[in-house]
């Protein structure tokens, strides 16, 4: 297991073990303590990802939907997504996309547009091809390499504002996805952070990839918290043991764990993603199934 793997879950378990030893000293007694924590849990059980929340982010399903668009929609909405973040529209229209969405009842809740796209001329038909899809999130999936600096991240939260007002004339926020690189520390500055404290959380948000924040040792917990409001959306990612990509819920990651503090995060969409799923559709229905079942 790499060191930042250890790094993530040891997080989780300090966070756990502190949870319990907070509820011990508080109660009056061993049996005190067992009785308030049996309580906590029980109220974690009750709280479920609600299914209009649950979708699935279709770069899973690039394979499928380059030769079936319209069918591989239908079969994620038989399984039960709801919703969808669109990643290459494989030779559809903007247009062409939201009629198949609408005969298949899946609603878009974001598109994923280039970095160079969102911040020269043609931000203004990415935004409109966002409202015609149905969505409400232009989001930015990474940064160009030449940009991997303090410098860089700080000119990236200059252009995110400055995207942002003009989304928001049109009721859309401009979101960034993360990868494990984002949260890399450069000469003593978290580049995520950067982000965070230098964007306006009133134009931009963030759309959090939670197998990339593990990987590159952040704590979405933590996120969540110190930064509210900020996380609309998430990628649902898993990761196997030798830190390759799994099927929600059959890896390592605690999501439990990670869902506890996501309302104070802001979050409304669980996106489901795998990066190079074996069977497209197996792994969607293992990672549907994970998530409607879940209660934390």
């Amino acid at each position: 297991m790499s060191s930042t793997r250890r790094a993530f879950l040891g997080k989780a378990v300090g966070l756990a073990a502190l949870g319990v030893g907070t509820v011990a000293a508080s109660a009056a007694s061993a049996g005190a303590a067992t009785s308030a924590t049996a309580m906590a849990a029980g109220r974690c059980r009750r709280r479920r990802i609600p299914p209009s929340g649950i979708g699935m982010h279709l770069y899973t399903m690039r394979t499928p939907l380059a030769t079936d668009f319209r069918g591989t929609l239908e079969r994620l909405a038989e399984i039960g997504y709801a919703t969808v973040g669109v990643s290459g529209r494989h030779g559809h229209s903007a247009a062409g996309i939201r009629r198949m969405l609408d005969e298949t009842r899946l609603k878009a809740v974001l598109e994923h547009v280039a970095y160079t796209t969102v911040t020269g001329s043609g931000l203004p038909q990415a935004i409109e091809d966002v409202r015609t899809l149905g969505g409400k999130w232009v989001v930015v999936p990474s940064l160009p390499e030449g940009m991997h600096s303090p410098a860089g991240y700080r000119e990236a939260a200059r252009q995110f504002n400055a995207a942002g007002r003009i989304a928001r004339e049109s009721g859309l926020k401009v979101l960034f996805h993360n990868h494990d690189g984002d949260h890399s520390v450069i000469d003593g500055e978290s580049l995520y952070g950067i982000l965070l404290k230098e964007t306006d959380p009133e134009l931009v948000g963030f759309e959090l990839d939670l197998y990339w924040a593990a990987r590159g040792g952040d704590d979405p917990r933590r996120l969540f918290v110190e930064h509210r409001d900020r996380f609309p959306a998430l990628h649902v990612k898993d990761m196997a043991p030798n830190g390759d990509f799994e099927d929600v819920g059959s890896g390592v990651l605690d999501f439990p764990a990670m869902f506890d503090t996501a309302r104070s995060g802001g979050v409304r969409q669980w996106l489901v993603e795998h990066d190079a799923p074996a069977d497209p559709f197996a792994s969607a229905l293992n990672s549907y199934r994970y998530l409607s079942r879940l209660r934390y």
